[in-house]
């Protein structure tokens, strides 16, 4: 009765659903009880290893998310208040974001509001200064010195490079400097070439490669990932097409899980409409990956890169 009682402690005991049924089903096959308890151990190894790679699946709900690519931009400020903010991050699970702005006023904004939630980045755009021409702009370097020299800005970016023009490259040059000699990400939004440019005009660079390239394939981030070991991605309007084309991403997302991120782009006040959403369907992908990997991309490589403790706002 006695060692009834230690096999049914054992069965309850199990680690997973799998080693109960290893347990069972030596039992059921007339194995002697002394076996059945003697392959515990190996059963309990067997079962764990196998839980670690399982989907984590509907827990992915409660694990902190880090929003790698979050914009307050001015049309955002009367609509949504910083407080509307932080009440969307709280009804989503995110526990902190990186946040740049067009101007950097909207940054300024959220961080005073919500400094323990709010990771802020400076962003190259104001006045005329924009996407297109912001690398030409006069007194581009005076400006992003003073923001830097006035506020506690963690990154420089998300600023675009949408093609390599020869005569920017020693401007691009002093951008890199600057980052370097504050310690600081660039967060670019580009093809892979401008990224490699970066590298080639600054080889200690840390870069933050924004929506892991955009319209770059699989192959081509997994191969930048590869050569760079300084650089990290968001996925941030990349969502859908990774969970629409699984089968090319999951090798990439698995190899490389220790520098990729997830993020939302609120470029503009429908992204800020769909937060909720945006976040539900990154941790639909997440969902897909195993516990310890998930986490990585979901919180915890921000929290190592930006040296900030993240857990649940809830």
């Amino acid at each position: 009765m006695q060692a009834c009682s230690c096999v049914l402690l054992l069965i309850d005991m199990a680690a997973s659903r799998l080693l109960r049924t290893c347990l069972i089903s030596a039992l059921l096959a007339g194995a002697p009880l002394t076996a059945a308890l003697l392959a515990g151990p190996v059963l309990t190894s067997t079962a764990m290893a196998d839980d670690a790679d399982a989907p984590i699946g509907d827990a992915i709900r409660d694990v902190p998310i880090f929003d790698a690519h979050m914009h307050y931009k001015e049309p955002a400020w009367g609509p949504y208040p910083p407080e509307t903010v932080i009440e969307l991050m709280n009804n989503s699970g995110v526990a902190m974001a990186l946040v740049s702005s067009t101007p950097d006023e909207g940054t300024i904004q959220l961080f005073e509001y919500a400094p323990d939630r709010i990771v802020p980045e400076l962003r190259p755009y104001h006045g005329n200064a924009g996407s297109g021409n912001w690398t030409k702009a006069a007194g581009m370097m005076d400006y992003l010195r003073d923001r830097l020299a006035r506020y506690p800005h963690e990154g420089l970016g998300e600023f675009h490079v949408h093609r390599i023009d020869p005569e920017d490259r020693s401007f691009l040059g002093e951008i890199a400097a600057l980052a370097v000699q504050h310690g600081l990400p660039v967060h670019v939004h580009s093809g892979a070439a401008p990224v490699a440019l970066f590298y080639e005009l600054e080889p200690s660079l840390t870069i933050i490669w924004a929506h892991a390239g955009m319209s770059e394939p699989p192959d081509v981030v997994d191969d930048m990932l590869s050569r760079h070991p300084s650089l990290y991605a968001d996925t941030s309007f990349r969502e859908n097409e990774i969970l629409g084309n699984w089968q090319q991403w999951e090798p990439v997302i698995k190899r490389h899980a220790d520098r990729l991120m997830v993020g939302t782009d609120t470029w503009v006040n429908s992204q800020w409409d769909q937060y909720e959403e945006l976040i539900a369907s990154n941790r639909r992908w997440l969902a897909r990956l195993p516990r310890e990997t998930a986490e990585k991309i979901a919180y915890r490589n921000a929290q190592q890169l930006f040296g900030r403790q993240i857990k649940h706002p809830h």
